[in-house]
């Protein structure tokens, strides 16, 4: 099976409307390619983007998410941690809409829906703004607040290895969120550095099998 595409191939897959998870640890270990290339299709918009952080915005070019941003193709942003101004400044115009959750909550949420999971209770948030419009529950005497997994229905993930049927090698920080943005979505994206021949990864250092991927694309130069 060969999962291998052109990157515009690839991005013709994300429809507007669509809620789009992004893997990495901040611009290190995100499918920034990916992320470039769908701020060329401007078409594409009314996007939710799902993510650990939003990137940083203090650079002499659009990095990371700021070219979407600016293009005006991204309605709300799902969030754990977020320190980027022209975003701030499109949240309290009214522009953009910001979810923010907390980073472990957000992690696990993903996870459910990966899993396949009705949702999990946490007492993160208990008695914080977090817990506005949720149910809750004693468990023990503790209180503890309902969350819900949180679907994709595109992820876009980056991997230093891959081979052509989408089994996947992670370095670094890409190892933190890109597998749990992957399972969580319908479609997935995958961009890798490396691309080789089915069977040439061991399968024990399979960190995401390819039967999770749909799409790879070979993008031998790193962005940030």
């Amino acid at each position: 099976m060969n999962k291998v595409v052109d990157i515009r191939t690839a991005i013709d897959k994300i429809k507007s409307g669509d809620k789009v998870a992004v893997g990495g640890f901040g611009n290190v270990g995100g499918p920034m390619n990916l992320l470039y290339e769908l701020e060329k299709h401007p078409e594409i918009n009314h996007l939710t983007t799902i993510s650990e952080d939003f990137q940083m915005s203090e650079t002499p070019y659009n990095q990371g998410f700021t070219g979407l941003l600016l293009n005006g193709q991204i309605d709300e942003i799902v969030v754990s941690f977020f320190g980027h101004k022209k975003a701030q400044a499109k949240v309290d115009a009214g522009e953009v809409k910001l979810t923010l959750i907390p980073q472990g909550t957000l992690a696990e949420r993903l996870r459910a829906a990966g899993a396949g999971l009705g949702g999990f209770y946490t007492p993160t948030g208990v008695g914080t703004v977090v817990e506005e419009g949720k149910e809750t529950k004693v468990i023990n005497g503790k209180k503890y607040l309902l969350e819900l997994p949180l679907k994709a229905n595109v992820a876009l993930v980056k991997a230093y290895k891959a081979d052509r049927m989408g089994n996947a090698v992670f370095a670094y920080t890409a190892q933190n969120f890109n597998t749990a943005m992957a399972t969580a979505a319908d479609i997935v994206i995958l961009e890798c550095e490396k691309l080789v021949e089915n069977g040439e990864i061991v399968p024990d250092q399979v960190q995401l099998p390819g039967v999770f991927v749909d799409y790879v694309v070979h993008c031998e130069e790193v962005h940030y």
